[in-house]
């Protein structure tokens, strides 16, 4: 079996109403899907972030840069289909949209992979785990939004199932910020784990101060309190904090979170598999997490296939905790894949009994959001 072509599928969905976290506003949901076909019929999916960037930047590095590594190749040589196009565009890539081009590709091969074999692809990878527990992922910011509608939206969420939840902080000054916190803990409850979520928009001082304030309100963790560039400040934040420091869904391949492990700037390591380098490469940050008794949270915020894809690496590893189930309107999550890996009544996402990543795009909601 070789593979075929290589495509790059940008859609992108309108928000009724923006949202916006510390560093980013949010107007439209825009990604970047892939597809791996086969000369023996087997068709593979992925997606590539293009957080923070044009899409059409991330699809060219797909079909362009990355494609040619994976042309006429056996799909089951990932290893060294991901090896020969990380050294092969090193004086380009090493980090950013060109990691995040090749984790589409990457994904979509693991996809075929457990086709070709017909098994589920978490089972293929290792099988640790048949369900992952899930935390709801909301708490932006928009227009109207006060502490009182915050709490009011948690709560909400809670009662979808979820039995944690992740907010948004950091846009706000630190007082107006904490007084989301206090609204959403007085609503929630003291035990129910609740998260914050900085984006990399403090400075060290400000953080080491939330860090502070926020223990009284039982905090499970701070996610990304500085720029991950940082990495001796977000040691010292995580040094005078008993609250575990999250991060950093921003960084990719395992070169990146080897110096965050090491600096100890993290307690809970958090990949997102479209763009750390695909599953190849965060099976690799995993067991670096693994190897200092750390778990591995990722990141999870697009489309289904997003959602498929990290929810199957986080079955297959030992030190999986949690997947993060972004909660805010978005049809090209659960409507693009047919509505499958909704959370079940007890917080759980099942993992899809079918080959793969057990999911199928829907055709029409494909064209609908699709992008020229």
């Amino acid at each position: 079996m070789k593979i075929t072509g290589v495509k790059a599928i940008p859609v992108s969905y309108l928000l009724v109403k923006p949202i916006w976290d510390a560093q980013h506003y949010i107007a439209a949901r825009t990604a970047v899907l892939v597809r791996v076909e086969t000369d023996a019929g087997l068709v593979g999916v992925g997606e590539s972030a293009c957080f923070g960037g044009p899409w059409e930047t991330t699809a060219t590095l797909v079909e362009k840069e990355i494609a040619p590594y994976y042309l006429g190749q056996d799909p089951f040589c990932v290893e060294r289909l991901w090896d020969a196009s990380y050294r092969g565009t090193i004086q380009h890539g090493r980090r950013g949209a060109v990691i995040a081009a090749l984790s589409g590709v990457d994904i979509a091969v693991w996809d075929i992979v457990g086709k070709a074999t017909g098994l589920a692809l978490y089972k293929v990878l290792g099988g640790y785990a048949e369900s992952i527990p899930a935390y709801a992922s909301g708490g932006f910011y928009s227009d109207g939004k006060g502490p009182i509608e915050l709490a009011q939206e948690v709560a909400g969420c809670l009662q979808q199932g979820f039995t944690a939840a992740k907010i948004k902080v950091g846009s706000l000054s630190w007082e107006e910020d904490l007084e989301r916190v206090r609204a959403v803990r007085r609503a929630i409850g003291p035990h129910v784990p609740l998260m914050v979520d900085a984006n990399s928009n403090w400075d060290v001082p400000t953080a080491q101060r939330a860090a502070h304030d926020l223990e009284e309100f039982n905090i499970t963790w701070i996610e990304e309190p500085v720029c991950p560039d940082d990495v001796e400040g977000c040691a010292r934040i995580a040094a005078g904090t008993r609250i575990p420091i999250a991060g950093f869904e921003q960084e990719s391949t395992r070169f990146a979170f080897r110096n965050l492990i090491c600096a100890k700037a993290v307690g809970i390591v958090q990949p997102d598999v479209t763009w750390a380098g695909g599953i190849t490469e965060c099976r690799r940050i995993a067991a670096l997490a693994a190897a200092w008794n750390l778990p591995c949270v990722p990141h999870v915020f697009s489309t289904g296939v997003s959602l498929a894809a990290n929810l199957h690496f986080i079955a297959s590893i030992p030190n999986g905790r949690w997947l993060e189930y972004d909660c805010n309107p978005n049809p090209l999550r659960e409507e693009l894949i047919g509505g499958r890996l909704r959370i079940g009544p007890t917080g759980q996402v099942a993992l899809p009994s079918e080959p793969g990543l057990g999911i199928e795009l829907d055709e029409a909601i494909l064209a609908r959001y699709r992008l020229a």
